[in-house]
């Protein structure tokens, strides 16, 4: 299939500026097995990167224009290098101007000296939108080692994930943290990316879905989210709130033990918020240590767990998630929560292979009965992280 998606793209992209790509290069949406909302808290994040990837064909221009289309959009977005700011017209083009502007920022920090030239690009993807999969951060993670190989920028992949955070924090305007972008750059096979968001440090560690004979299922509910609503932002401000008032730098500081102090101290919802992320964190760490230990046969209490913070403290699920959840569990999987920044997207399910065709038809009877729109299911697995395809 990665071979016609290269010719195609490569065909799209003659067709659409008249001359031959440089090259292709690719970057793979994510899920996150466990950790939400705790990355842009100094917390604990565990993602893996998918079999679903975003690819983008490109060739440098003599000048500093940039111009990207899509397979997914007829409209051709175009900016100057040196003019790339907050714009909502740019629609999707936001994510790969956003990226960009984020590598200009990092190499000029650093003093490396480039020649920033315009490009084209062309960009196909078959990583979902809105389901909380990190279709924008594969995007991101593509036109970044595309332009770090073009422009002969050196940096590292985690520095090219911090580029694809800077721009969506200060273009696409959504206060996201970098997890996506790490787990999109540091995938591998089969392995989950075990984050400490405070510290960037990266661990890989085996997921052993495939020797156990397990596959995630993902749930789209088809209810689109956008990060750049209100929702994010508010969790994410009540979570800063709680920090200042328990004095210190960020949730991340905090245990279990500390939640008896915050609930005297933290109005109900701000409290509730914080216990969300105070146990999130501890349940990423139990969840790599049962991974070790017994194997990811063992999770799927901590990632019910996880799907009921999230729906009574964070309060960022809906009844589409809660009902995948359910009926997924119910009907075979191990584990079930949702994933993604939450209002809408995605659940995800840990599943035996054998049991995957019953949870998908019991999922799809049971959200005709309560008339909510068909879910799209399908299962993914851990893949290896952004590269260069041709």
């Amino acid at each position: 299939m990665t071979d016609t998606i290269l010719k195609n793209i490569k065909a799209d992209f003659l067709e659409k500026f008249g001359r031959e790509a440089a090259g292709v290069w690719s970057a793979p949406g994510r899920v996150n097995l466990i950790g939400e909302h705790t990355d842009y808290n100094d917390g604990f994040v565990f993602p893996f990167a998918i079999n679903r990837h975003t690819y983008a064909a490109i060739a440098l221009r003599d000048d500093n224009i940039v111009r990207v289309g899509s397979s997914f959009s007829s409209v051709m977005h175009q900016i100057e290098l040196d003019k790339i700011t907050r714009d909502d017209s740019n629609d999707w083009a936001a994510y790969p101007f956003g990226v960009v502007w984020g590598l200009q920022q990092l190499a000029k920090k650093a003093g490396i000296e480039f020649e920033g030239k315009g490009f084209d690009a062309f960009i196909e993807s078959d990583v979902p939108v809105g389901a909380g999969l990190s279709s924008s951060a594969a995007i991101e993670c593509a036109i970044a080692i595309a332009i770090n190989d073009l422009w002969n920028l050196g940096l590292k992949p985690k520095e090219l994930a911090k580029a694809g955070q800077l721009g969506e924090n200060e273009i696409v305007g959504a206060p996201t943290g970098v997890m996506d972008q790490l787990a999109s750059m540091l995938g591998k096979v089969d392995h989950g990316v075990f984050l400490d968001c405070r510290s960037i440090d990266a661990q890989l560690v085996d997921l052993a879905f495939a020797r156990e004979g397990l596959e995630i299922l993902i749930i789209d509910t088809k209810v689109s989210h956008r990060l750049v609503d209100g929702g994010y932002a508010e969790r994410r401000t009540a979570c800063e709130l709680g920090a200042e008032k328990l004095g210190v730098d960020s949730l991340r500081d905090l245990s279990e033990a500390d939640l008896e102090r915050a609930q005297e101290l933290l109005d109900d919802v701000t409290f509730r918020r914080v216990r969300h992320v105070v146990t999130e964190n501890k349940r990423v760490l139990l969840t790599v240590k049962e991974l070790h230990e017994k194997g990811p046969r063992a999770i799927g209490k901590l990632l019910h767990d996880s799907h009921e913070s999230m729906r009574d403290d964070f309060e960022i699920s809906i009844d589409e998630l809660d009902t995948a959840v359910e009926i997924a569990t119910r009907h075979g999987a191990i584990g079930a929560r949702m994933t993604g920044g939450g209002f809408g997207g995605a659940a995800i399910a840990l599943t035996p292979i054998e049991k995957i065709s019953e949870v998908t038809l019991s999922v799809l009877a049971e959200f005709e009965a309560l008339g909510y729109a068909r879910p799209d299911i399908f299962s993914v697995s851990p893949a290896p992280g952004a590269q260069r395809e041709v």
